[in-house]
């Protein structure tokens, strides 16, 4: 504790000044406005039909109520989360060797497990206060709009989904960071993350999501029409990869030329 916090304090710090995170949480605003549309759409749809509004093309979100609205946020954390987490990994890890500051970095006092673990740290809640964000941004829209069946039961299943989603998403940005280290830079990690989204539709299609992490959590959000209960095997390999990108990532840090 006597290194993790000054690190953890300085890491937080880029973060906060940094204009790509904010960027990138704008970016992600977008989600929650779009699924509000679309249940504004269902809900009044004689004044979207007046209004020229995509009317039928809301009709594939399902119904205007709270259920359906929640499960849509959750889907969307699922599939956007793995890009914009992973984005928020890539930079945090990325940034030192675009910015060439690795190596002063690696001249502090500071034993290099600190600083990885300080970033991941820091990388784990820059994407949890963007997902709540994100999931209270998408609460007030859809008070807003005035979705019916609302009860404190749906809203408790609603937000354990979305913040169990969530955790799942941050967890399997971990591969991320060793993606960021070892190409040292930005665009293999964001081109490892495109890849893994397009396997897991590909993997899920074929009716094999269930044994790819990076689909799990889309489909236990219900992303098709049955959605997948989350079972141990998900979680076990969900945190196995999740092990994976950490153990890779420290074992960089720690052995790599960093030159």
């Amino acid at each position: 504790m006597k290194y993790l916090l000054p690190a953890l304090r300085v890491e937080l710090l880029k973060v906060r000044k940094s204009k790509v995170v904010w960027i990138t949480t704008g970016a992600f605003t977008l989600a929650p406005l779009i699924a509000g549309f679309f249940m504004f759409v269902l809900r009044y749809p004689a004044f979207a039909e007046r209004s020229g509004l995509l009317g039928a093309q809301a009709q594939i979100v399902g119904e205007a109520s709270w259920p359906a609205y929640l499960n849509l946020l959750a889907q969307m954390i699922a599939v956007g989360g793995i890009l914009i987490f992973g984005f928020v990994s890539s930079w945090l890890f990325g940034r030192e060797y675009a910015d060439g500051t690795i190596k002063d970095l690696l001249a502090l006092p500071y034993p290099r497990a600190v600083m990885v673990a300080a970033k991941f740290i820091a990388a784990g809640l820059t994407c949890l206060l963007i997902s709540l964000y994100i999931i209270t941004l998408g609460l007030l829209l859809g008070w807003f709009v005035g979705l019916p069946q609302g009860s404190l039961d749906v809203f408790l299943q609603g937000l354990g989904v979305l913040l169990l989603v969530t955790v799942l998403v941050i967890l399997l940005s971990t591969p991320v960071a060793f993606m960021a280290c070892y190409s040292r830079g930005y665009l293999a990690p964001l081109g490892f993350v495109i890849i893994v989204l397009v396997f897991a539709q590909i993997i899920a299609a074929a009716g094999f999501g269930a044994y790819f992490p990076w689909a799990i959590p889309a489909l236990y959000s219900g992303i098709v029409a049955s959605s997948m209960a989350l079972d141990w095997l998900g979680l076990m390999l969900i945190f196995i990869t999740s092990i994976i990108g950490v153990g890779s990532t420290l074992a960089w840090w720690l052995m790599a030329d960093q030159h």
